[in-house]
């Protein structure tokens, strides 16, 4: 439609240049039938014809111009009503239930029936509830009632029986009381025996499970024997095993006249320099006393226990202050709860109590001579 407007602009414009141009020449024709005019009055008609030329070609280009306009206009206009048209359709993709819009009343009485629908069965449902909870409330009453008189019953039984037995003890005297007695206690040692070898042989059996795994740090127990073997001699251990108890630390049990020359070596060994004494205490184990040192190594970022046994009745080892400084008062400690004395010592004193104390509070063996305190 718009070309055809364009083509008859088109038309109209060559209509009127061809009509000018024939003005123009039928003008020629007069004045050349009227023979020649001045100069002036030919110059002028150029002139006027002249822009009479320039004023319709002016007009026609103005004429285009304006089409130029309308057309780029139209195509903005269509494109626009495209893409409306195409993000319609998408929306409508996206949400089909908005075309049931068109019948709003309808869907209005769907949603208040499926309403009514749901909460009439949320009402049934909630009087079955409560038909079910009502009911199961009495047959709960009723058990608790059975089962209050069965324990009425059972204790008025026991209760009989326990006066009948009084009764009976009373009448065989004081003899078959304690006999009752003695037997109960029998038992109760049984049973706590029992329980006990039981608990041990669980823990027996987890540790042999335990020691079926090689431990991580068996390679260090086996370097350290090696290193202080090649020094110090063969014999210089009573044992060196891993404690899967503490976190697998590689232990050596020293010999009590090598207590002190292992606990040197492990210090100033350059291959081991455990030079902080972390731990020092004392063990009662009724049959010996032992003294326990755990070391640690900075450099190497290695730990190790050094353990030595003594005798109870004589408790006596060297003191190793001369190595670690950090052992004089866990040594004095030592000395204050379980009498044991360490050799060469600075200043060995009791530390927690007075030194007019009376015994060793930490030994298995000992009586408090006021048993207030």
């Amino acid at each position: 439609m718009s070309d055809e407007k364009d083509l008859e602009k088109q038309k109209a414009a060559a209509a009127a240049k061809a009509k000018a141009e024939a003005l123009r020449k039928k003008k020629e024709k007069e004045k050349a039938a009227e023979g020649e005019e001045d100069a002036t009055v030919k110059d002028k008609e150029k002139a006027s014809q002249t822009s009479d030329k320039d004023s319709q070609e002016k007009q026609t280009s103005d004429t285009d111009e304006d089409l130029a306009k309308k057309k780029a206009a139209a195509a903005a206009k269509a494109k626009a009503a495209a893409l409306a048209k195409q993000k319609r359709k998408q929306e409508e993709a996206a949400n089909p239930e908005e075309k049931t819009s068109e019948k709003p009343d309808d869907l209005a009485k769907k949603k208040a029936a499926a309403a009514a629908k749901a909460k009439a069965a949320a009402l049934a449902k909630q009087k079955r509830n409560q038909e079910e909870s009502s009911k199961t409330e009495s047959d709960s009453t009723s058990d608790k009632d059975d089962s209050a008189k069965k324990k009425a019953a059972a204790a008025a039984k026991a209760n009989a029986a326990a006066a009948a037995r009084k009764k009976r003890e009373a009448s065989d005297g004081e003899s078959a009381e304690d006999d009752e007695k003695a037997k109960a206690v029998a038992a109760a040692k049984a049973k706590a025996a029992a329980a006990r070898a039981k608990k041990k042989a669980g823990a027996d059996k987890k540790e042999e499970t335990e020691e079926e795994k090689p431990s991580p740090n068996q390679p260090l127990l086996d370097k350290y024997t090696k290193v202080i073997k090649e020094h110090l001699g063969e014999g210089v251990f009573e044992d060196a095993y891993i404690n899967r108890l503490s976190k697998h630390v590689p232990t050596l049990v020293a010999k009590r006249d090598t207590y002190h020359k292992i606990a040197e070596f492990l210090k100033f060994n350059e291959q081991l320099g455990f030079d902080y004494l972390s731990e020092l205490h004392g063990t009662d184990f009724e049959t010996h006393m032992e003294v326990y040192l755990h070391l640690f190594s900075f450099r190497n970022k290695q730990s190790v226990a050094l353990k030595v046994k003594i005798d109870r009745d004589q408790p006596e080892i060297e003191s190793v202050t001369d190595l670690w400084k950090g052992a004089n008062w866990p040594e004095c400690e030592a000395y204050d709860l379980f009498g044991i004395k360490f050799l060469n010592h600075p200043d060995l004193k009791r530390i927690l109590l007075g030194e007019d104390w009376v015994g060793y509070p930490m030994r298995k063996d000992y009586e408090p001579h006021d048993v207030e305190v």
